[in-house]
């Protein structure tokens, strides 16, 4: 296997997710990520569908829609609720409905490298399950693709994609099994909504529903039956002239205009260093090194040419992780470390090597890198 001068060693994230591939720091991730899940999303039983994109093709559709993807924390009174969104715009406009932010104090939204940024209520139905946040910092950032073609039949594939129970950017895959299905919920009618075969779990809400062989954006997740392995969706067609009355007009809500918080981190969690290289690995897998190489360190980068690091994965294969455990040192960080067995070479001549790796995890102006990594070749 070909390692760069920072040690760093390819890793298949998506077998981590699935079965008995779970590792260990994933298990606590879960774990630790129940305290909100409790009190995520207000609609739905606390349900896990963790899906793996089963072709090239749709790895990349997930792997590139993911990135679009937030993860968003609302205080309310002494409750943490959460729920999931998506960039809709280039004015950092993020959709999610709107059960997630209601009566929320302040919001914060999380991306799929873990930045964390200050989001605001600009829009909210009072009928209609869907809300806006917006978020400066997103200014300028290229969105996701919205369909425009509001056809959609019984048995079209899709995904949905969000943050069930805490953890970030999980997909679920499945099928349009109704149309214009209407319910009311709590507070908001459900009129006209696609039923689809994969279950809307809490945290999920808000998260967009894909067409699976565009990659667009055909809806957006909002309910599931709390006895049925089934979700609704949101036609996205039917609701933006809503949201895009609310982008060009931003009202102002003072509960959430009211946020003091700061946006300083000073220590990562052991969830948020474990999703990191998780992140990192399936950045790599999907040969998306331009992302892989943005969650290194400053010094990491210094050292280490864009290039360099990428040629440095070209000959590996996959990864299979034996084991990856996380604890904090004492400067407050997180070591990341694992086992694992890289399959290197090419299609036609490859051999497998095992290797022992580990990661130093911390913030850096702010924001969460791999500040430092080492391998060793287990014999």
């Amino acid at each position: 296997m070909k390692i760069n001068r920072t040690f760093i060693i390819s890793l298949l994230v998506t077998a981590a997710f699935i079965g008995a591939g779970i590792t260990a720091c994933i298990i606590l991730h879960k774990n630790m990520s129940l305290k909100y899940s409790r009190n995520s999303s207000k609609l739905g039983n606390v349900t896990e569908i963790l899906s793996s994109p089963k072709s090239k093709d749709l790895k990349t559709i997930i792997h590139d829609n993911q990135k679009l993807v937030v993860s968003l924390e609302v205080k309310n009174g002494s409750e943490n609720i959460t729920g999931s969104g998506f960039l809709y715009d280039t004015k950092g406009d993020i959709v999610t409905n709107a059960h997630v932010v209601e009566g929320g104090s302040s919001i914060t939204v999380k991306m799929a490298d873990t930045s964390t940024y200050k989001g605001k209520l600009i829009g909210k139905s009072e009928i209609t399950d869907v809300a806006l946040v917006r978020v400066d910092n997103l200014r300028g950032k290229s969105p996701m693709k919205i369909s425009k073609n509001s056809k959609v039949d019984i048995g079209n594939e899709i995904i949905a994609l969000g943050s069930p129970l805490g953890l970030q950017n999980t997909a679920t895959t499945g099928i349009i099994s109704g149309l214009n299905r209407n319910f009311n919920l709590k507070n908001y009618q459900y009129k006209n909504v696609y039923q689809i075969s994969a279950p809307i779990s809490p945290g999920n809400s808000g998260g967009p529903l894909l067409d699976k062989n565009t990659g667009d954006v055909i809806g957006i997740n909002s309910a599931k039956v709390d006895t049925e392995s089934i979700g609704f969706s949101i036609p996205i067609a039917q609701v933006t002239p809503m949201i895009d009355n609310w982008a060009a007009n931003p009202n102002t809500y003072k509960s959430s205009s009211e946020d003091t918080a700061s946006n300083e981190n000073t220590k990562p969690s052991t969830e948020d260093a474990a999703y990191l290289v998780s992140y990192f690995y399936n950045s790599l897998n999907s040969d998306d090194y331009v992302t892989a190489y943005s969650l290194l360190g400053a010094n990491w980068q210094q050292k280490t040419a864009y290039e360099d690091f990428r040629k440095g994965y070209l000959q590996t294969l996959s990864v299979k992780v034996d084991n990856m455990l996380c604890r904090e040192t004492e400067n407050g960080n997180i070591e990341v470390s694992a086992v694992i067995q890289a399959v290197e070479g090419t299609e036609a001549n490859s051999k497998t090597s095992k290797y022992n790796v580990v990661y130093d995890i911390g913030y850096e102006n702010n924001n969460l890198k791999i500040l430092s990594g080492k391998s060793t070749t287990v014999k």
